[in-house]
């Protein structure tokens, strides 16, 4: 009887101890979605050439980032020209401040290891955008430079899925892009949101532009990689397309810092 009822209390001490675990993984698995900056994705723009080590086009790239604080967007332009380096810096909304500053530092040293000595670059982090060329590309729509992401987990009804994503994401874009004195410079061409799904599942999303292109082509952008969703994350429970003037994504969790 006395070894039956240890083993009774044994068994539920193990119990709990399991599912205190799981509770321990999943608070650290949810707060640590708002902490990532992960890397996403690069690309080298071979067409903008090469610059050779310790030359003025690299002394200028160089003074252009060390001489740089950024609060959440800065467009930059250091030297004369033909060695004139253009600069833009574009964080998500919700990282502003310290992380924007910081984000533009991991970018530049990866931008500097992925393609090195490539004049015009662009890298895409979590949280931030870096793209650096040797000509301006203020006011120009990029649509060129873009990838897609997504969650391998399918929805239970994809097409109506699909659906509902669109037109959430849709409504995200007319508010990032509605003009109006309350809305912060931070927040300029930025919208998060959510949206209730079936049963207690929620959607939701973000969508922004950089802030070098005008009100008419950000919706134009947004309306543009919005309407790949078929071709990009037919379905998926999540999902992304990004590029070098616009991006979304949308989850079925939570994947934005909420913190102000």
């Amino acid at each position: 009887m006395f070894s039956s009822s240890v083993s009774e209390r044994t068994v539920l001490v193990l119990i709990l101890a399991v599912v205190a675990a799981i509770q321990l993984f999943f608070i650290h698995s949810v707060a640590s979605v708002n902490e990532t900056n992960a890397y996403l994705y690069h690309k080298c723009l071979e067409k903008d050439g090469k610059y050779k080590s310790k030359s003025l086009y690299e002394k200028n790239l160089n003074s252009l980032i060390s001489n740089t604080s950024v609060e959440d967007y800065i467009y930059g332009v250091y030297g004369y020209s033909p060695d004139t380096v253009y600069m833009v810096i574009q964080c998500r909304g919700d990282s502003y401040g310290p992380k924007c500053d910081t984000c533009l530092s991991t970018a530049y040293s990866e931008l500097r290891k992925r393609c090195p000595m490539n004049k015009g670059a662009i890298v895409w982090f979590d949280r931030c955008l870096l793209r650096i060329s040797p000509t301006t590309f203020i006011n120009e729509m990029d649509l060129k430079n873009k990838f897609y992401m997504y969650n391998r987990k399918k929805a239970r009804d994809p097409a109506s899925f699909n659906a509902k994503t669109k037109t959430f994401l849709t409504k995200l874009t007319k508010e990032a892009t509605r003009k109006g004195s309350e809305r912060s410079p931070a927040q300029e061409y930025y919208e998060p949101g959510d949206m209730k799904l079936d049963g207690k599942m929620k959607l939701y999303g973000m969508v922004q532009c950089t802030r070098l292109i005008w009100n008419t082509d950000c919706t134009k952008c947004l309306d543009t990689i919005i309407g790949e969703i078929p071709s990009c994350c037919d379905g998926k429970e999540g999902g992304r397309v990004v590029s070098g003037s616009c991006n979304f994504r949308y989850e079925i969790y939570p994947f934005l810092d909420t913190k102000r």
